[in-house]
């Protein structure tokens, strides 16, 4: 596995869940500096900080909605970064017919418009070799119960990964992303469905195990080490070949 000795990291949403995961997978790998971004747990942050501190990397706790000129300033003013993961995630689970356009607005700006203000706050002071990836789901190209808001969020993210991989090629920095299939977190809760698609992960998987949080932190670290030079704007897929049958 590559290392990232002295590496500057940042992941939003990193608090808990995946991102907690890719945090601390990064500080396992030798990161320096772990900074994650989290909405208002403050418990769960500073347990997430105590956990990298025990792996030898220094925390830095970035409070408030990512999105937000606040977070986008202290983005800004952090030592300049290698790995940026936009993990943080949100959205109003509802169908179609019953979301609203505040709905749809805060879903956007939080879970795709996000990454975009993060590479304008990250990417002019990251050095050549370093990489940016979304996080996305499934739901960005298949139909998912109650999902259409996140879905097409993650749509946009992926297409966005597109074109920043493009743009921000001369510059040495990679972008892609990992799309991940259900994975047992908090995040879940928020599922009227939820028993039901963990009950479909459990069964139906190839792989014949669940996702777990740090499959998705491997992935994630491959796609920033050098292995992955050549690996430009994808969306590495991480589901134990779940999205495979019909």
């Amino acid at each position: 596995m590559t290392r990232f000795d002295g590496a500057s990291v940042l992941v939003t949403g990193g608090s808990r869940g995946i991102g907690r995961a890719i945090a601390l997978h990064f500080a396992e790998l030798g990161a320096e500096r772990v900074a994650i971004g989290y909405l208002r747990n403050d418990r769960a942050a500073e347990a997430a900080a105590e956990e990298l501190r025990e792996r030898g990397a220094e925390p830095v706790l970035v409070r408030g909605n990512v999105s937000s000129e606040r977070a986008l300033t202290e983005v800004a003013e952090l030592p300049a970064l290698d790995v940026v993961v936009h993990n943080a995630a949100t959205g109003v689970i509802r169908p179609a017919l019953e979301v609203e356009d505040k709905h749809w607005d805060w879903t956007l700006s939080a879970n795709s418009r996000a990454l975009l203000s993060l590479a304008r706050a990250a990417a002019p002071r990251m050095p050549a070799g370093s990489s940016i990836v979304g996080i996305s789901s499934l739901g960005s190209t298949r139909v998912l119960e109650n999902y259409v808001l996140v879905g097409t969020s993650k749509a946009a993210l992926e297409s966005l990964v597109r074109y920043l991989a493009v743009e921000l090629a001369p510059r040495g920095i990679r972008v892609n992303a990992v799309s991940g299939g259900v994975v047992e977190t908090e995040a879940l809760d928020h599922f009227p469905n939820r028993e039901q698609m963990l009950h479909a992960a459990r069964t139906r998987t190839p792989a014949g195990r669940m996702v777990e949080p740090r499959d998705i932190a491997d992935a994630v670290a491959f796609l920033c080490s050098p292995a992955a030079e050549m690996v430009r704007g994808q969306t590495l897929v991480v589901d134990g070949g779940y999205s495979l049958l019909a």
